[in-house]
Parts: C-alpha cells; sequence; structure tokens
C-alpha cells in the first residue's frame, strides 16, 4: 500500500522564506485546480485547491503541513514582438485578447501564427524564443488575475 502523497489545499501569491521545493510550470499550466505534480527534488504533490487558480511566478503552494513550494514559470516557446511603434503593437495585441508579457523594447507572446501574420502585416519584427512566460493580468481584476488576499492571517 502507497502512502498518500502530499496534498496543498492553500496558495499564496509569494513565499515567506526559503521554499522547500520548487516546480517550474508553463503558463497554461500554472492555471489549475487539481493536478499530481512533480517537484525539482523529486516529490509528487496532490495539488487540490478549492477553485481553479492562476498561480504565478514567485507563488507558493502549501502542503498541509506548512511546506511551501515555489512555483515558477517554465521555459515554453513564445514569440518576442519589436518594433518601432511597440505601443501600437501592443494595442493590437491586447484588442485580440491574446496574453501578453510588456517588456520596455519588447513584447512576447505564446506563437500562434495567425497573430504573426497580423503583426507582419502592420510591420512589427517577430522571432522565436523559448523563455519563461510571465503576461499580464487583466486590469479590472478578472481572468488571470487575483488579489492578495489568502485567506489566511500572517506578518508581512
Amino acid at each position: 500500500m502507497t502512502a498518500p502523497l502530499p496534498a496543498a489545499h492553500a496558495y499564496h501569491g509569494h513565499t515567506h522564506g526559503a521554499p522547500f521545493a520548487r516546480i517550474a510550470l508553463t503558463y497554461e499550466d500554472r492555471f489549475l485546480r487539481r493536478k499530481v505534480l512533480t517537484c525539482d527534488n523529486g516529490l509528487k504533490i496532490l495539488v487540490d485547491l478549492a477553485q481553479t487558480t492562476s498561480l504565478d511566478h514567485g507563488g507558493a503552494l502549501i502542503l498541509e503541513d506548512g511546506r511551501e513550494i515555489e512555483v515558477t514559470a517554465a521555459p515554453e516557446p513564445l514569440l518576442e514582438v519589436t518594433a518601432g511603434n511597440l505601443t501600437r503593437v501592443a494595442w493590437h495585441i491586447g484588442n485580440r485578447h491574446t496574453p501578453c508579457q510588456i517588456e520596455p523594447q519588447r513584447l512576447l507572446i505564446q506563437r500562434d501564427h495567425v497573430i504573426a501574420d497580423m503583426l507582419d502585416k502592420i510591420g512589427a519584427e517577430t522571432r522565436d524564443v523559448t523563455e519563461p512566460f510571465t503576461p499580464e493580468g487583466g486590469a479590472y481584476g478578472h481572468g488571470r488575475t487575483h488579489g492578495h488576499d489568502h485567506g489566511n492571517s500572517h506578518a508581512h
């Protein structure tokens, strides 16, 4: 008979000190409710959250015994976007509700040949890259955004 997996029923948007282990997940994999995951140290855990949750890079899954598993953004195939008028290009990407990581000199989006074609037509340059993806959240607290409240009281 095998022992039950350590379970994480809670999530914090940040760690509280050195984590017990880390887990690297892609953007899509960081949106979950219940799943068995394997940490960098080989530990298998059961994530069993009350509701589907968007896990942020740097957040922590909290095991029943209080140990924290740090969530990191795993490298994944992306499209790097640059342009002379990056603001205009960002507007077109946002107008299509495409998740976008905004940086001063470039944008990162998930690879999509239709979006890449549209970007080419408006004068943007694109390049395939493989990097961690941490796109902006929604402006109104919808979609893949959430507040700081963990449901637990603790000092900062």
